[in-house]
């Protein structure tokens, strides 16, 4: 698979936890970030996405997360790249999808605190200041999608 990955050992009694985010990105490059209302990671920004509920597929996922966290409504492209990251009852598995912004108005709901768009120099300033989700910007830049 694409992109860094964190060294988690998976064992049978290690619940593994499957989850979407979705890259976003607009017309300008910039990429579309909400920051976390809630643990894990509350107050960091993230790309959005949570977990995929039973019987539903990624598709479905991420366009009910995106739609919660955001307000937006979006076409869900190819798979970019998925990372593991631990979780407080396991190991959650996140698969990335690229995405388009199709209808909506950007807001903050759901499980975000707040909900923007940011090019290059604000998501850098943003990792410089320890504002962003672990290994975020590693990954989006290995996979070739970070705001430049």
């Amino acid at each position: 698979m694409f992109g860094l990955r964190s060294v988690i050992v998976i064992t049978p009694d290690v619940r593994i936890i499957r989850c979407v985010g979705a890259i976003v990105r607009d017309s300008a490059g910039r990429v579309l970030l909400v920051q976390r209302a809630h643990d894990p990671g509350r107050g960091l920004w993230s790309i959005p996405g949570g977990r995929v509920e039973p019987g539903e597929s990624d598709t479905d996922a991420v366009r009910r997360e995106l739609l919660e966290e955001t307000g937006l409504t979006v076409q869900v492209g190819p798979l970019v790249g998925s990372v593991e990251r631990p979780a407080p009852d396991g190991v959650y598995h996140i698969f990335d999808y690229a995405c388009e912004a199709v209808g909506g108005t950007l807001r903050a709901g759901d499980d975000a605190a707040d909900a923007d768009w940011f090019d290059g120099a604000a998501f850098a300033a943003l990792h410089n200041a320890g504002s962003l989700t672990t290994q975020l910007a590693d990954t989006l830049r290995a996979w070739g999608v970070a705001p430049g």
